[in-house]
């Protein structure tokens, strides 16, 4: 049997038994913090990547695009994780309507990067202590030698598609993006600028 091991996936029976034990809680009304946040139409997202991640922010964009029109900010912190998460959320930046301005903090990697470029360049800022980090997508696989041989193909048609992302975002060139992500790739906040990640650094919140 072959077994594969997305990037940075929780346990299942870990998962499922906290799924189980959230589902016996009572629903709790919506505490001060969360509550200026949706005032504020901003999104945190911070730590690893997965599918629970996806689904919050994703729920909470489309909740502040049907309260309207008005931008949209997310900050973002995170060592990155689940790629196909990362994906769902960088499109939905994108599909939710309204302008979406991203900030960078701490460190954004990985997935996070990838999620992180899902707004324009004009709308993608970073603080001056942040690092980015790009690198090809990591995953593992056992089995039968053709379900490892299939498993490798989709792992290089993934890292061909977010090289181009990243060639297509940045303004570098595809093979720049190749040759720069072969390994860890770090970048500084005035780094950032110059690659093309960002448009500008940012200290205060009025600056955005």
């Amino acid at each position: 049997m072959t077994k594969i091991w997305p990037a940075h996936m929780d346990d299942p029976d870990e998962e499922k038994e906290r799924r189980d034990n959230e589902g016996m809680k009572p629903e709790q009304p919506m505490a001060p913090v969360q509550m200026a946040l949706f005032k504020a139409r901003t999104v945190l997202i911070f730590g690893e990547i997965d599918m629970k991640v996806a689904e919050r922010v994703c729920g909470q964009l489309l909740a502040y695009a049907a309260d309207g029109s008005a931008d949209i900010r997310i900050i973002i912190n995170s060592p990155g994780g689940h790629v196909e998460s990362g994906d769902t959320i960088h499109d939905m930046i994108r599909f939710c309507g309204p302008r979406v301005k991203i900030i960078g903090t701490g460190w954004v990697a990985s997935a996070g990067a990838h999620i992180f470029l899902g707004a324009e360049k004009e709308n993608r800022f970073c603080l001056p202590n942040t690092r980015f980090l790009l690198h090809q997508p990591l995953g593992g696989v056992t089995g039968q030698a053709s379900d490892i041989t299939i498993e490798a193909e989709e792992i290089i048609k993934m890292r061909e598609r977010i090289n181009r992302i990243i060639a297509r975002e940045t303004g570098q060139t595809y093979d720049k993006v190749v040759e720069d992500t072969d390994r860890n790739f770090w970048i500084g906040a005035q780094d950032a600028v110059a690659y093309g990640l960002i448009s500008r650094v940012v200290a205060r919140a009025d600056e955005v």
